[in-house]
């Protein structure tokens, strides 16, 4: 809920003196649908996480995100000119059914589904391991 202030019986010379009277906003309708699906602070931080291993490893070089209103993706490339290697997308409304997180291949592709974002993420621990 957000809140906002009002000065009410402001001063004549245009300064308050009372203190400020708390208005509550009023949050949207039970169960309403946002207008666009974002990724949370610590799915953002879980999933820049493993990008940051596989740029530091050599295999990706740039990003993007896209929040929409149904999904948000999160695509990697191994170069800004060619299609994504890898796309994490998050569907909330799969989220009872199938899981609100999967991973797509460059062919779009279906590779891992699943609830939980950390756990689906261990997917790409497998690419960082390397025959010496």
């Amino acid at each position: 809920m957000g809140l906002a202030f009002s000065a009410k019986n402001a001063h004549p010379s245009g300064m308050s003196e009372q203190t400020p009277t708390i208005i509550p906003f009023q949050d949207g309708p039970a169960g309403r649908v946002p207008d666009q699906i974002f990724f949370t602070m610590q799915e953002m931080q879980a999933i820049l996480n493993v990008y940051g291993r596989m740029v530091a490893a050599g295999e990706w070089k740039d990003y993007a995100m896209n929040p929409g209103r149904d999904v948000a993706s999160f695509a990697f490339y191994r170069n800004a000119s060619e299609r994504p290697v890898y796309q994490i997308v998050k569907n909330p409304a799969l989220r009872n059914k199938q899981g609100a997180f999967s991973i797509l291949s460059a062919q779009g592709k279906v590779l891992k589904r699943g609830q939980d974002l950390i756990t689906l993420l261990k997917y790409f621990d497998r690419k960082l391991i390397k025959l010496v």
